[in-house]
């Protein structure tokens, strides 16, 4: 899919493998200790333990073209988590699980905003794989499973670049926002595969990779994944609602920088500035106003743009929350009833929390 700047690679994600080995001084009459491996990961064995739950999806589209991405299996039943993007144009789609075993699969629902999409096929007693319930750190070892290029059953390794990123897809495209960023060898394919921490827990499903064709330099190693914290709400609501229903402020901001704050004398160091109020929207009725920097939403801290939306993630339409904004200076607290994420939203080319 060609953009303007740097092209992002969908139906791809994989990683590659840094050990951080750790050697101490010593005497020289004392006789020096075996290197001690920081991450002293079995990765053959980790791989034999959880390719098993990462299959192929194979999918035509309308015009009988057809296409390959990734998923994890979610439960033993045939529930399997995939990418939205990956599915999206399919007319029909198969599963192949790592043992090869082909099955007709059933897109249950999807949800573009979080770009996370469950499929269901008919089969039992499938290994199920079990995700992680905190936000890995940078350096963590990272293993990811997927179909690059048709190629099943491939596993790659690496670490944890970075977290918390934020990513437009593609033009016109929700902004996915609170993803891994990876030192992954991408490939397409990989989407929707398993990103798995050391140990064995998945900690995210591989999304995108950007790659440098198109602008100076060269870029290597910028893979992302939609992180398990992420997904996990997702996939819940959608097999229990077929739907998400986002929590929506009204609002388009930006991550207060010290460059932002020296420019508009924001005295603020952290915190999301309010750009735009949408009239008529939650935060409009509330009273915030542009140039307003939330730092506190619902009593978590707001550092970012990217965890503003990420708490609103969690809440629900019609919540009441409190909101804490610096206005010239100023800490206050103004109280927010949520509202529900419009349609039209989800296609908006920039992130709008």
């Amino acid at each position: 899919m060609d953009r303007r700047g740097p092209r992002v690679l969908m139906l791809a994600a994989a990683v590659v493998v840094v050990m951080v080995v750790v050697a101490a001084c010593t005497p020289a009459d004392v006789e020096p200790d075996e290197p001690e491996v920081a991450a002293a990961t079995n990765v053959p064995e980790l791989v034999r333990e959880v390719a098993p739950q990462t299959v192929s999806v194979e999918i035509t589209g309308a015009d009988g073209v057809p296409g390959a991405g990734s998923g994890v299996i979610w439960s033993s039943e045939g529930d399997i988590v995939t990418n939205a993007h990956v599915v999206a144009i399919a007319e029909e789609v198969a599963v192949v699980l790592a043992d090869g075993s082909r099955f007709d699969a059933e897109v249950l629902a999807t949800d573009v905003r979080t770009d996370v999409a469950v499929l269901r096929i008919e089969a039992s007693g499938i290994p199920a794989a079990t995700f992680s319930g905190a936000l890995p750190e940078i350096g963590d070892f990272a293993l990811a499973l997927g179909n690059p290029l048709g190629f099943q059953n491939t596993a790659t390794a690496g670490i944890v670049a970075g977290v918390d990123r934020s990513l437009p897809l593609v033009p016109g495209g929700p902004t996915l926002v609170g993803l891994i960023q990876t030192d992954a060898a991408i490939s397409s394919g990989n989407s929707g595969g398993a990103l798995v921490g050391a140990n064995g827990e998945v900690i995210g499903i591989n999304v995108a990779a950007i790659e440098g064709e198109q602008v100076p330099g060269v870029a290597q190693g910028l893979g992302f994944a939609i992180p398990s914290t992420t997904v996990v709400p997702v996939v819940e609501q959608l097999l229990e609602d077929g739907e998400v229903a986002h929590a929506f402020l009204g609002i388009a901001g930006v991550s207060v920088s010290p460059q932002l704050a020296d420019r508009f004398d924001l005295q603020a160091e952290r915190g999301a500035l309010i750009g735009e109020v949408q009239p008529g929207g939650p935060a409009d009725e509330a009273g915030l106003r542009q140039g307003d920097v939330i730092v506190v939403l619902d009593d978590e801290d707001v550092d970012s743009l990217g965890d503003l939306l990420r708490i609103l993630r969690r809440l629900e339409p019609d919540e009441r929350v409190a909101v804490d904004v610096l206005r010239n200076g100023e800490q206050m607290t103004v109280e927010v009833t949520l509202g529900e994420l419009p349609d039209e939203e989800l296609r908006a080319p920039a992130p709008t929390p």
